[in-house]
């Protein structure tokens, strides 16, 4: 028989109390909450209906539900889905006046949700935005509890609509929040029923269940126990040795085994864990050479469970054509075909935002045909209305000269090449007018458009400014006292290595040109104009070379930003973004 502990109350001769052993879950007070929105973010949606059921031990206590107008429109799809329609939440009240009654209704209870992450972020978003401190309330979320519970056999899926149906609720989930509410409470008993065999009798122990991990992680920590202490990058792959997931980590074991782990708490990711079968490891030299290979490897293999980086490619440019008559066209990629590009930009609204604003300055054609001076002489070519309104010379209909039309083109290759003054104060000049009539939205819209192209050019000159270098190797101090190297050819890292404490630099820096990737400065390319490597690599090694105590060791090449370029402009730009009140329009305010 072994001794009790000096602090238990056997220790002291004292029978331990329920209190010594936790909350027993009879006697917990749950607030069982469902909300309807008007989509699935705080970010841009709002509250239409909030529903809670308070219940302890089996019984109900009491229930809270009301509609809530959200502010602004209700989408259709919500409304076909939900059946809350916009006359229903016209005389409803706003949540400022909901609020504090919700929280008053749910006070020193346990808050429990299916799906509670996004529940509670909607609640909390509210709180934030009224002024409201978020009460620390325990959170007990039904789809984790599921999860743990009940197996593929049982059910295909923890959606709510399954569950009731396992369960044989009493109330079928609808879509609307109280009846939700109602549908969770008894998938919540069903599910503390089964807890049951588990010895899960008291909160305590019912939270540390919802965060324990999985029978799957538990099964594959051994996946973990070859990865080295190093930085560098990690990939999870399955039994045919597809690339599930990668990632990159400063220390590669203490990361890898955080999946296995309860801290770990992403369905995706957990699911992945489950497929995975082995953990192949690339050690790198240097942080910077991880995040590099990591996104390389991520463009190369296009991992399903990873999210980002994986279509490096989906950029879009600003091209102005080479032909007779050249136009503003927008490209999927950037040749060394004589032409001059605006870019990278992420999205076609962008990339049409940003032509938008060039149009606005510079006259140039905006029809998509090839016109030819033959095609011109004839009359074929096609027309529009753009040349009757002021907007386009009308090359197609010979009203503009070819050489009037070349003072156009000379002025957008000017832009493109670094000089934005006329397309800042061409959508300045309008903004300002617009403004002056109480034209908001309309200023509005000239000022994204301002912005697309002020943050597209920027971008483009930083990224080509790195890429027209034919080498740039800078030092970083590295945490050992040591330094850091890199060696950048056109914009792609060619080598990363280190030079340890006290040693002399100049045989580590010639080691690692000497060794470096030979790099060609033109191909089809994601990056920049000259580059050989994709946006995001470039943007990478532009943050490290940002970071404290860089040192540039050598410069091949000229390193530099247009005297009259958008980087001036850019936080600029972003002030008058951030001038917006929490809760205001973006177009209740025009860009000053």
């Amino acid at each position: 028989m072994t001794a009790a502990h000096s602090d238990s109350p056997l220790a002291h001769g004292v029978q331990g109390t329920l209190d010594d052993l936790g909350t027993p879950l009879a006697e917990v007070t749950f607030v069982v909450v469902d909300l309807e929105t008007t989509g699935g973010s705080p970010a841009d949606s709002a509250i239409t209906e909030i529903g809670a059921v308070k219940v302890r031990g089996g019984a109900d206590l009491g229930q809270f539900g009301t509609l809530v107008d959200p502010g602004g429109a209700i989408p259709p799809f919500i409304t076909a889905l939900t059946g809350i329609t916009q006359a229903m939440v016209t005389a409803a009240p706003r949540i400022d006046s909901v609020l504090p009654s919700f929280l008053e209704f749910a006070r020193g209870c346990v808050l429990v949700a299916h799906n509670a992450r996004f529940d509670i972020g909607f609640l909390k978003a509210a709180c934030a935005a009224q002024g409201h401190a978020w009460p620390a309330f325990p959170v007990i979320d039904t789809v984790d509890l599921a999860r743990r519970v009940l197996n593929r056999d049982e059910v295909p899926n923890v959606k709510l609509e399954t569950l009731a149906r396992f369960f044989r609720t009493a109330t079928r989930p609808c879509h609307r929040a109280l009846a939700d509410a109602r549908a969770t409470v008894d998938v919540l008993h069903g599910l503390i029923e089964r807890l049951g065999s588990f010895g899960v009798t008291s909160l305590e122990e019912l939270r540390g269940f919802a965060k324990a991990p999985t029978p799957e992680q538990r099964r594959k920590r051994h996946l973990a126990d070859a990865v080295p202490s190093a930085p560098g990058v990690y990939v999870f792959e399955d039994a045919r040795g597809e690339a599930l997931y990668i990632g990159k980590s400063g220390d590669l074991r203490s990361r890898v085994r955080s999946y296995f782990t309860g801290s770990e708490t992403r369905h995706r990711v957990r699911e992945m864990v489950g497929l995975a079968e082995r953990v192949r490891t690339i050690e790198c030299a240097t942080g910077l050479e991880a995040e590099i290979r990591e996104l390389r490897l991520i463009a190369e293999h296009k991992p399903r469970y990873n999210r980002r980086s994986k279509f490096p490619e989906r950029v879009m440019w600003l091209k102005l054509t080479v032909e007779p008559f050249p136009r503003l066209s927008i490209v999927r990629e950037c040749r060394d075909d004589g032409a001059a590009y605006l870019g990278p930009l992420s999205s076609r609204r962008q990339a049409e935002e940003a032509r938008a604003a060039m149009h606005e300055a510079i006259p140039l054609r905006q029809c998509t045909q090839r016109l030819t001076p033959r095609l011109i002489e004839r009359g074929r070519a096609r027309t529009c209305a753009l040349g009757d309104i002021g907007r386009c010379g009308a090359p197609c209909e010979a009203r503009e000269s070819a050489d009037a039309y070349e003072v156009h083109v000379t002025s957008a290759r000017s832009v493109l090449a670094g000089d934005v003054r006329p397309v800042v104060a061409a959508a300045r000049v309008r903004i300002d007018r617009l403004a002056a009539g109480q034209r908001y939205e309309e200023a509005a819209l000239q000022r994204d458009r301002l912005a697309a192209f002020v943050r597209a050019a920027a971008r483009g000159q930083r990224l080509g400014a790195l890429a027209g270098c034919p080498q740039v190797v800078a030092a970083r101090p590295a945490f050992d006292g040591g330094w850091e190297l890199a060696v950048v050819r056109h914009g792609r890292l060619a080598a990363a290595g280190t030079i340890p404490p006290h040693a002399h630099p100049r045989p580590y820096v010639d080691a690692l040109i000497a060794t470096a990737e030979t790099v060609f400065p033109w191909s089809v390319t994601t990056g920049a104009p000259g580059g050989a490597a994709a946006a995001e690599e470039m943007e990478c090694i532009l943050r490290w070379m940002d970071s404290p105590g860089i040192r540039p060791v050598e410069v091949e090449g000229t390193w530099t930003s247009p005297v009259h370029g958008a980087e001036r402009l850019r936080e600029w730009i972003d002030n008058a973004y951030a001038a917006h009140e929490p809760g205001e329009s973006r177009s209740g305010r025009p860009l000053r």
